[in-house]
């Protein structure tokens, strides 16, 4: 099977902080020939960073705090709207993806990252968005890491902490952190944290 795809028509829905187009797309089947023509929406994210700090000689990982949009739409879940997340943030025009690997680390926990190593890159949600993350793991001193950070201009209010590599692992298995990017990064840890230290 050629595996191949055309789009038919591409409309923009909505632009705003993000944007929502529509497509007709018609693609290869693996038992041959094409589909149907398909009327999808795709929330156009684009790409972006996270970033596990993390000091292996101390045991312990940067956990954030922030408000989220996602939890919203779940009724009489006012307080979940604050979600337990590591440092993340979008790819500008111009920039590499470690070059915001470093700018979030500082923007958003007041870290100083001292190697910056390459975790994996993956889509979020591919049903619905093109949001594709580049994943790291930054070594850290995480000795006075914590407390509120964050950009006025783009009205972030990020609180920030430390916990041992075991309580995050924790924190993921009692339902504390909700968010699929920490859990992939904590997950990542617990298999490879003995190889991080030297």
């Amino acid at each position: 099977m050629k595996k191949e795809f055309k789009v038919l028509q591409k409309e923009t829905m909505y632009q705003g902080f993000f944007s929502l187009n529509r497509y007709q797309v018609q693609h290869s089947l693996f038992a041959g020939g094409h589909s149907e023509v398909l009327t999808r929406e795709l929330f156009q994210r684009g790409s972006c960073v996270a970033v596990l700090l993390y000091d292996p000689d101390t045991d312990k990982l940067v956990i954030i705090e922030q408000f989220r949009m996602g939890p919203v739409g779940q009724p009489d879940k006012h307080e979940q709207a604050w979600l337990l997340e590591i440092v993340a943030g979008a790819i500008e025009e111009g920039e590499t993806a470690e070059e915001v690997a470093y700018r979030e680390s500082e923007e958003e926990a007041g870290c100083v990252v001292k190697e910056m190593h390459l975790i994996n890159e993956f889509y979020t949600s591919p049903g619905g968005t093109s949001e594709r993350i580049t994943l790291y793991y930054g070594r850290i001193n995480a000795a006075d890491i914590g407390g509120i950070h964050g950009l006025d201009h783009e009205d972030e209010d990020i609180l920030v902490s430390t916990v041992s590599s075991s309580e995050a692992y924790v924190m993921i298995e009692d339902g504390r952190i909700e968010s699929a990017i920490p859990i992939i990064a904590i997950q990542w840890l617990a298999l490879n944290k003995h190889k991080l230290h030297n």
